[in-house]
């Protein structure tokens, strides 16, 4: 007997702090999700440095309220979305919740803001949040969680493939064949474009990053620079690992500045994260694999042109775009999570502990009742 479909809304909130994404996704079975619509609400840059400020450890008063505030924007994003999709809120089997993430401390702890009971109060639907401290307490790092995903829905049907997001934070999975987990890796690479976005705002402060790629293409990386950051040993270690703004944040984007002012720091982010990449994916995955990209980053020209000459260099695939194979890329992140909780409501573990590195599958997520 075919499954009936379940209507669901997955709601992410990224490491790019760009703002709420919002899918509104039908889904049969864990193998097989549509897209049916998407939207994005931006975040202004007051709730943008408040974010910032959560990051860099503001009070526990502020804390609170950003928490709560968090919820209501994720609300007006889930508003808007069954408006354009013409859908009521009746229709909906459940919303997965993210949150924001605020700080990511593996194994110790990782927090995520964002209070699911404001949620299912205003829509009067069960909602599954709090995803990652299962696995967290399990021994993995909690991250990342959206290669249950990549294998279920985004993998090749007859060969390996490497799925690539460069949000704020970059990461990478790698898999043999679609719905196979045996095989399987993933982890973080290091920065997506959290540092160049950084970079690219002290440059000029009436940017919020670095739309199109102009700063950078005015710039040439400093090599010197480039060296010594590679040289972190977070480069080096081996996954899984996973890492957030804690490490490659603004405050690592001021350093960078200081030494690399103007366009030049800008440019030598842009090949921090293109490098970062392409030496992880050839150290890691089979020579030849092709990559699949997607995030806010695949809209940086200069990015993914320095992507696709070092993946080439390393004896990577083929650079692709997810957009071009699926549906547009920056819905990815809140379809996955639209997977999790489905995952979750149906008693389905939805961690890959070859890429957390739990000491077993779990079922993740907490349920706010309707």
């Amino acid at each position: 007997m075919t499954e009936r479909p379940t209507l669901a809304v997955g709601l992410m909130s990224g490491t790019s702090l760009d703002g709420m994404d919002a899918a509104l996704v039908r889904l049969t079975g864990p193998s097989h999700a549509e897209l049916v619509n998407f939207v994005t609400r931006p975040y202004t840059d007051d709730e943008r440095s408040a974010l910032r400020a959560a990051l860099d450890g503001a009070r526990a008063p502020d804390l609170a309220r950003l928490h709560v505030r968090l919820s209501e924007w994720a609300a007006d994003a889930v508003e808007t979305l069954l408006v354009q999709a013409d859908t009521p809120a009746s229709d909906l089997g459940f919303i997965a919740f993210h949150g924001q993430t605020i700080w990511h401390e593996p194994p110790v702890v990782t927090w995520q803001l964002g209070e699911p009971a404001v949620l299912a109060e205003r829509f009067g639907v069960r909602v599954v949040s709090n995803f990652r401290a299962r696995d967290l307490a399990a021994g993995g790092q909690g991250a990342p969680l959206v290669p249950m995903a990549d294998v279920l829905l985004f993998a090749a049907p007859a060969g390996p493939r490497v799925l690539l997001n460069l949000g704020g934070m970059a990461n990478i999975t790698f898999v043999p064949r679609r719905a196979q987990e045996d095989g399987v890796l993933a982890f973080d690479t290091g920065p997506g474009v959290a540092v160049l976005d950084g970079v690219a705002r002290l440059v000029d402060r009436r940017r919020g990053y670095d739309r199109d790629g102009l700063i950078a293409a005015q710039g040439t990386a400093d090599e010197a620079v480039l060296a010594e950051l590679l040289a972190d040993p977070f480069f080096e270690a081996a996954p899984p690992k996973s890492t957030g703004r804690e490490r490659f944040g603004d405050a690592y984007a001021a350093a960078l500045h200081a030494r690399v002012p103007g366009a030049d720091g800008v440019a030598t982010a842009a090949e921090l994260t293109a490098r970062s990449v392409a030496a992880a994916v050839g150290r890691w995955t089979p020579p030849g694999t092709e990559v699949v990209a997607s995030g806010g980053g695949c809209h940086h020209p200069g990015l993914m042109a320095a992507l696709g000459r070092h993946l080439a260099a390393a004896g990577g695939g083929a650079l692709r775009r997810f957009d071009d194979l699926f549906f547009p890329g920056d819905a990815k992140e809140a379809v996955a999570f639209a997977l999790l909780g489905y995952l979750t409501l149906h008693g389905q573990p939805g961690n890959v502990p070859a890429a957390t590195g739990a000491g077993g599958a779990r079922v993740l997520g907490t349920v706010t009742p309707a």
